[in-house]
């Protein structure tokens, strides 16, 4: 079986930008070729004498996305929108030449071989590891997320990710109903209630979700009852809407790019309780006078701007 390879040459600096923006009209599991140097701890767990000798990092990175080549896949249609994203991102941010190439490659275990490269890791006292690692630390005392993403969704090891989950744990308690917009593979609801809430929701447009969200349910012992998905999209689906409900949660968690925040907010406002949670992510940080300005006009308190990386987290407070 033969894949396309589409491959944007861009800079380092837009890495995580190009690839949100990616995932958005379907590409996923990038491949990234940088000269970046490697860090201690990554030349560590290369578990080799010599770690490899790179070139000097020269800012350039090459992104590199595989589409299956079968019958309904219209390839020069999927270039024609990369380029069209590329542009938008251009409009606000750097990304060097943001050419894209086209070529074939042959089959290979996409389903396997990333798995490598992702290992067990901390957020605070929170530990994640994936279902096919065991527990280095024996003595370790915190909670534990067992994560099996799959191909089509994120780690947790992402800066926005990370932020909202060290939110959710300030706000999160007993009594709390959490709707997750975009859940994914489910982790943002799963660690809300390893933290005790009491009852999640969540949306998401890839019908994948379904399944990802209840495999890491049951690696974590939770009760598929306590974490409802649904597929479709909030923003403009009435039905989603209704089967959310209104004035209902205490906190919704919504780590998505900053544009489609801004059509969400006024949306997400009526699903919240007054004074609910509206804990926002996937903010490039040229855009977080942006977001704040889109809570301010939608009748939301900042409560708190933390930052990771060149990433933002927005808590905000909907008024009473």
């Amino acid at each position: 079986m033969k894949w396309y390879k589409i491959t944007i040459k861009t800079i380092t600096e837009a890495e995580d930008i190009i690839i949100c923006y990616m995932e958005d009209i379907g590409l996923e599991g990038a491949q990234i070729e940088d000269k970046i140097p490697l860090t201690p701890l990554e030349k560590e767990q290369m578990f080799v004498d010599i770690p490899p000798v790179s070139e000097d990092d020269d800012g350039i990175a090459y992104l590199n996305f595989f589409v299956e080549e079968n019958d309904g896949v219209d390839i020069e249609k999927t270039v024609s929108e990369v380029r069209e994203e590329l542009k938008a991102i251009a409009e606000f941010t750097d990304i060097g030449e943001g050419t894209v190439m086209l070529s074939e490659t042959e089959d290979l275990d996409w389903i396997n071989n990333w798995k490598k490269y992702f290992h067990q890791f901390y957020i605070d006292n929170l530990l994640v590891i994936p279902s096919w690692e065991k527990m280095e630390d024996p003595d370790f005392s915190g909670k534990i997320l067992h994560i099996d993403p799959g191909t089509a969704f994120g780690t947790g090891a992402h800066e926005t990710t990370q932020l909202c989950i060290r939110q959710i744990k300030k706000f999160v308690n007993e009594e709390t109903e959490i709707l997750d917009v975009g859940c994914g593979s489910g982790i943002l609801g799963i660690v809300a209630l390893m933290y005790g809430a009491k009852h999640a929701k969540g949306t998401d447009l890839d019908p994948c979700a379904i399944d990802a969200s209840a495999e890491n349910l049951a690696n974590n012992g939770i009760s598929p009852g306590d974490f409802e998905i649904i597929i479709g999209n909030i923003i403009n689906d009435k039905n989603v809407q209704d089967w959310a409900g209104y004035k209902k949660y205490d906190i919704v968690v919504a780590n998505i790019l900053h544009n489609v925040l801004d059509i969400l907010t006024p949306v997400i406002k009526d699903q919240l309780k007054p004074d609910g949670i509206y804990i926002t992510s996937g903010i490039i940080d040229e855009k977080e006078e942006y977001m704040l300005n889109v809570l301010k006009r939608d009748g939301f308190d900042v409560l708190e701007v933390t930052r990771q990386g060149e990433w933002v987290s927005i808590t905000a407070r909907k008024k009473g």
